[in-house]
């Protein structure tokens, strides 16, 4: 297993932007792919977002697709996720998870309310 850590969480207005980091603070420097999710109440465990570990390919849900934006600095072992246009339906907890080494972070909460 690898430790990721997620932040950049808060609250934002509509249509506001954040940005969540995701640091693999693996001593071994392994890189993985990455997935980010996110977990809102009474709702279903949700897939957002994926990146390869080049960061030459990246996928969408439906939902967040044109709004949101994967990307990596594996220099930095961190992964980011560019949230904009942000919706109320978009408050909830937001997790990055790795396939490769079946490893998951603790989560950032993300509200949007006005």
């Amino acid at each position: 297993q690898v430790n990721l850590v997620e932040s950049g969480g808060g609250l934002v207005q509509p249509g506001g932007s954040l940005r969540l980091s995701c640091v693999n603070s693996d001593v071994k420097r392994r890189t993985s792919p990455i997935n980010w999710y996110r977990r809102a109440p009474g709702k279903e465990r949700e897939w957002v977002a994926g990146i390869t570990v080049d960061g030459r390919h990246r996928k969408y849900a439906d939902s967040v697709l044109g709004r949101f934006v994967i990307s990596r600095d594996n220099a930095k072992n961190t992964v980011y996720l560019q949230m904009n246009s942000l919706k109320p339906e978009d408050t909830a907890t937001y997790l990055c998870a790795s396939p490769q080494f079946d490893s998951w972070g603790q989560g950032t909460q993300v509200t949007v309310a006005g």
